[in-house]
């Protein structure tokens, strides 16, 4: 029995060893610098690399790797899951990648009680990388049981100026772009409101409606439905699919109740966790002084990535408010602002809302509000006013309109109000 077991491991593991090679031949899309990958590399704490499915975590850690001595095992691989022995792969990895000097560990929340392996492996010297998809998982199990001992780094879809680069349009000079340049510019943004980041998407656009769709359903279905053993699965559909159709919209959890005939509040609770945990959704909280109250008032849902909605919503027309909006929330996500901890929502006390209060620590550093069209100057005058409105209640003077082409600095009643088209604001850091 352990010949073959042996076996069965070193076949898997040399079938893992040839699609790591195949994944390092094909030219990526450089997503960090050389003196981020060495410093990266020279730390001996793990290295967690999370992120949703497919957005390039793997990618990001061959490229961290690539020119190194590393090990490599793929968890998202059923058959290494059915005949795992950790003593049989480290032997086998020592087999097949002698003197290995980092160990690459892809999706490892699929494997049951792998943070206990990962703290031995640790312990025992071994310099990994490790990649997973579950944000609540990796979060609780990497708190509790290797505090201080990793990085994190979170990797979404390709951002607007990863897109740019693909397609060979430079940012040199980003304040002298002619009006040809920024055309071009305006143009593939409209493109990724539309279509997103996902780089299979960028690189071969005719296939978002199935390749989404069904990245859509296996998120569901294997990260969610299996793992958690959900029952109820069609309301489970339903709820997934109603967040989707009403991305940037206002909800509460009785709302969802009522209207998805659920039988308590609780599940549909359950059910929004378990659909945030995968990188599908990520709810925003309305800011209020009182956590209770924070916790009680309506949130706001967002989607990973504008080419779901694309690929699985019921949209009759392009609605590029809602689209850019969710555009600039995952773009806050990218430059670390945390949904519940520094970056929120906001109504005011005549009930304006205000698309995103960026936090820093106890102080708010900036209201941002997102209007696709201020042609209209009823439109510009509501997003003004409710930008005033804010700074007074909220004590912030650094207030930013995101729009669609227009720039200048607005004074009103002594605050300056800074118009910026979203095309700048995506690629000025």
């Amino acid at each position: 029995m352990f010949i073959i077991a042996f076996l069965m491991i070193k076949n898997i593991l040399f079938q893992q060893r040839e699609e790591r090679d195949s994944l390092l031949a094909y030219p990526y899309i450089d997503r960090m610098d050389a003196s981020s990958k060495a410093e990266y590399l020279t730390t001996g704490l793990i290295k967690l690399i999370t992120g949703p499915r497919r957005a390039g975590k793997s990618v990001m850690s061959l490229q961290i790797l690539k020119d190194k001595n590393f090990a490599y095992l793929n968890f998202d691989d059923d058959l290494l899951l059915k005949h795992f022995n950790e003593d049989l792969v480290v032997q086998t990895l020592n087999e097949i990648y002698p003197g290995y000097e980092y160990l690459f560990l892809d999706e490892i929340q699929n494997l049951p009680n792998w943070e206990l392996w990962i703290n031995k492996l640790y312990r025992r010297g071994a310099n990994l990388i490790v990649t997973g998809s579950n944000a609540k998982l990796l979060s609780h199990e990497m708190a509790t049981s290797l505090t201080g001992r990793y990085l994190k780094i979170s990797v979404f879809p390709f951002s607007f100026e990863e897109f740019l680069d693909y397609h060979n349009v430079s940012l040199l000079d980003k304040d002298l772009l002619s009006p040809e340049k920024i055309g071009i510019i305006m143009n593939y943004l409209n493109t990724y409101l539309q279509n997103g980041g996902f780089p299979e998407v960028v690189l071969n656009p005719t296939i978002l409606k199935n390749y989404l769709s069904s990245l859509f359903d296996s998120v569901l279905l294997k990260d969610i439905l299996r793992r958690f053993q959900i029952r109820q699965y069609q309301q489970f559909y339903d709820l997934a699919y109603y967040l989707l159709a009403n991305y940037t919209n206002l909800f509460s959890f009785n709302q969802l109740k009522e209207n998805l005939n659920f039988n308590s509040v609780a599940s549909v609770q359950k059910y929004i966790r378990y659909l945030s945990e995968p990188y599908l959704f990520i709810n925003l909280t309305r800011y209020l002084t009182k956590i209770k109250l924070q916790q009680k008032s309506q949130k706001k849902s967002y989607i990973i990535d504008n080419g779901f909605i694309q690929a699985r919503s019921f949209e009759l027309s392009q609605n590029y408010g809602r689209l850019l909006e969710n555009v600039i929330f995952i773009e806050l996500l990218r430059r670390n602002f945390n949904p519940e901890l520094d970056l929120f929502y906001y109504r005011t006390r005549n009930n304006k809302e205000i698309d995103f209060v960026c936090r820093n620590g106890y102080i708010i550093e900036q209201l941002i509000q997102v209007c696709y069209d201020i042609s209209n100057p009823k439109s510009l005058k509501r997003e003004i006013e409710a930008l005033m409105e804010a700074s007074s209640e909220l004590n912030c003077r650094n207030l930013l309109l995101i729009n669609w082409n227009k720039e200048e600095v607005m004074i009103k009643d002594e605050l300056n109000i800074r118009l910026i088209p979203a095309y700048k604001w995506l690629f000025n850091k």
